[in-house]
């Protein structure tokens, strides 16, 4: 079998790094992760990163109460760049070649957001993690998600979380809550299900970019996504 998608762009929150701590960056969990991760690189697919920084940001977020909406948005970032890092370590230390590229100018730690480069490291086979969000205020690492894939040209745009899926209502308050095995881009934006924020429902649908959810804890998971043996959730193209 081959692989369904030759280049994918996934989408992590920083929430799934902290595994069950309350904040911070669990070192058994992003190994878990980086172990999926590398599983698919060695099948040749071309992968690329988005990550957000709720894990960090969380942290900080009593002291960020009333501040300017801005001054927090780039803390945020900031928290982004420091799960890039993380995440880096974990792969480079399991033999996977990674780089990362910041939106913000952070020479000493990460390279720029060069949109030629990164698409020369993916085509010769390294991961590339992009840092930072699109480096402005008042855009979510969700949005960042779908303009890096668009810009990337991947062939779907894949949110790890913590459910399996989109459902019909919070699975872990209602237990009637019923799994999506696939749903358009319209139903996921007219009945609000908090797939992504809408600005980056709208540009994945508009640019007709696919999007998969599913769960980055349930083991070979990610293979069987880009392998597309049904696993999540897939909002469709129609």
């Amino acid at each position: 079998m081959k692989p369904a998608y030759k280049r994918i762009l996934l989408k992590l929150s920083g929430e799934a790094l902290m595994g069950d701590d309350s904040y911070g960056i669990n070192r058994e969990v992003i190994e878990r992760i980086v172990a999926e991760i590398k599983e698919v690189v060695d099948l040749g697919v071309e992968v690329a990163i988005v990550i957000g920084g709720g894990n960090i940001f969380r942290g900080v977020a009593p002291a960020a109460a009333g501040m300017d909406r801005a001054t927090a948005d780039y803390m945020g970032m900031l928290a982004t760049v420091m799960n890039s890092m993380a995440l880096q370590d974990a792969m480079k230390r399991t033999g996977v070649d990674c780089r990362v590229q910041s939106a913000l100018s952070l020479e000493q730690v990460a390279e720029p957001f060069i949109r030629g480069k990164a698409l020369r490291y993916l085509e010769d086979g390294k991961v590339v993690i992009f840092a930072a969000g699109i480096g402005s205020p008042f855009f979510t690492t969700d949005t960042a998600a779908a303009l890096r894939g668009v810009e990337m040209s991947a062939d779907v745009v894949i949110k790890a979380t913590k459910v399996d899926g989109i459902y019909t209502a919070d699975p872990k308050k209602d237990p009637n809550a019923i799994r999506y095995q696939s749903l358009s881009f319209d139903e996921a934006i007219s009945k609000n299900l908090k797939v992504m924020d809408a600005t980056a429902l709208t540009l994945c649908r508009d640019q007709k970019l696919p999007i998969i959810v599913f769960s980055i804890f349930k083991i070979g998971a990610l293979k069987r996504v880009v392998f597309g043996e049904g696993e999540g959730t897939l909002v469709r193209i129609d």
